[in-house]
């Protein structure tokens, strides 16, 4: 069942590449930008969470963290993060517990691989209710940045 705008935000505890555990009460306060992604080192996740880190400021003015999330190790994260140079927390969802809360698995996704996280983005606000909430069609399809930004101005 999909979460719907309106509702509280599931609480979660997932690590982040530095191996530190970051939760939904650490955003208390800011606007959550949650970046859903099924795997790193990928043409199109590439491209979704290089998009976040060039508009950072804007996300920044708004009042809101970014971070990613997806089912990678918090090692590969890491690795991930620094060849690209992303400037925001990737969260390591290992144990697929998250994405099954915000209801984001992709069943099915390449190479027989299963139960990795949908493409998608989940914009909480600073009380922890769910503003926007946008799930591509396939992996392929690369998220409404211009939806996602339009929801961000419209929590300012």
């Amino acid at each position: 069942m999909a979460l719907a705008i309106g509702t509280k935000a599931p609480d979660f505890k997932l690590f982040n590449s530095d191996k530190k555990e970051v939760s939904l009460s650490d955003f208390k306060g800011k606007n959550l930008v949650m970046q859903f992604f099924p795997a790193a080192f990928t043409g199109v996740c590439t491209a979704q969470l290089c998009t976040s880190r060039d508009e950072l400021t804007f996300f920044n003015d708004m009042n809101a963290s970014v971070v990613g999330v997806s089912v990678d190790m918090p090692f590969s994260l890491g690795e991930y993060k620094t060849k690209h140079g992303i400037n925001f927390d990737l969260l390591s969802d290992f144990n697929k517990e998250v994405i099954k809360t915000y209801d984001m698995v992709q069943e099915n996704f390449a190479m027989g691989m299963k139960n990795v996280a949908k493409r998608g983005v989940i914009v909480i606000d600073k009380e922890g209710v769910i503003q926007y909430v946008e799930v591509t069609p396939s992996p392929g399809d690369q998220v409404n940045f211009v939806a996602l930004n339009k929801a961000m101005e419209n929590l300012k």
